[in-house]
């Protein structure tokens, strides 16, 4: 069975200021966290890539990363836009952000046609993840009324930036390791080994121990279809903020899990994320990559 491993890279960077942060180098070579990705997906057994871009970065993603990574294994882009809405919506006067995670995922419909694992662009997931997804998709599994669904379940303390806060998925999980929720949590921090953060949902649960999501999500292309047909209802909805709403992936998941619309395993790794979230997380992120090197996880450089 062939899988493909799709990366989110639409993503304007706000936080990091000018430049294009997924494309920022990370080793001598001038390979980047993509190439780290990539490279541990297909040691884990993917097929292909499928990179979800915007028309305003592709010459430059092309040049710096799709051009070289074509030549390793196959690939497919496709394109997120703010205008690539279902008949019969459009773009709301003042809107300039593109519509979320959820919206990125479904630009696949299409082209994606394989089991499929979701990552970001901008963060490193580390070794065991890729190869528990791979397994779990390849895997016989007894057919149920439930769509099956896998997550990379990360330890909060191991994905948390010393230069400000982030955005976790602060995940319940229940017997079995099966996912019973994800609360999406802002603004959050470790300090004093206590976990905050500004959601009044995962305040009192969460801590420096708590599973999170950081995206990664194994699916079905059935998964498309259930996008496509949220999105509508989604935009339909009178309560969203025309201008800042987001589709996002783990809130569609917490809810088709309440739904008893899909079943969730969670798939815990301790690897520590590597990601840029800020400008100055470049350094600590280019110092882990060479102790790596060092070590012998990676080659000097990634590709030949």
């Amino acid at each position: 069975m062939e899988t493909t491993l799709v990366i989110m890279a639409a993503g304007i960077g706000s936080r990091f200021g000018t430049g294009i942060k997924q494309l920022t180098k990370m080793n001598d070579a001038g390979e980047i966290i993509i190439d780290y990705s990539i490279f541990d997906a297909k040691e884990a057994g993917f097929d292909r890539v499928a990179f979800v871009i915007r028309h305003d970065i592709e010459d430059e993603f092309r040049e710096v990363i799709g051009n070289r990574i074509e030549k390793e294994i196959p690939v497919d882009y496709v394109f997120q836009e703010l205008s690539d809405l279902p008949e019969g919506f459009s773009v709301p006067e003042g809107r300039t952000k593109p519509w979320g995670t959820g919206q990125a995922i479904l630009a696949c419909k299409g082209t994606v046609k394989n089991p499929f694992v979701i990552i970001n662009a901008d963060d490193y997931y580390g070794k065991t993840a890729f190869r528990l997804l791979h397994d779990f998709l390849t895997e016989e599994h007894e057919k149920t009324d439930q769509m099956r669904m896998a997550m990379a379940g990360f330890v909060l303390k191991n994905t948390v930036s010393e230069n400000g806060t982030v955005t976790r998925g602060v995940c319940i999980v229940g017997q079995d390791n099966m996912l019973n929720g994800v609360i999406e949590s802002r603004d959050i921090a470790i300090r004093d080994g206590k976990a905050t953060t500004s959601t009044a949902e995962s305040k009192d649960i969460i801590n420096p121990e708590s599973i999170v999501s950081m995206n990664m999500w194994a699916c079905d292309p059935d998964f498309l279809d259930i996008l496509e047909e949220r999105f509508i209802g989604f935009l339909s909805d009178p309560a969203k903020d025309p201008l800042k709403g987001e589709f996002l992936v783990p809130v569609l998941i917490d809810r088709l899990i309440k739904e008893n619309q899909a079943s969730v395993k969670v798939l815990p790794t301790s690897d520590k994320w590597i990601g840029i979230t800020y400008r100055e997380d470049t350094d600590a992120a280019r110092a882990e990559f060479k102790r790596m090197t060092a070590e012998g996880i990676y080659p000097a450089k990634l590709w030949k």
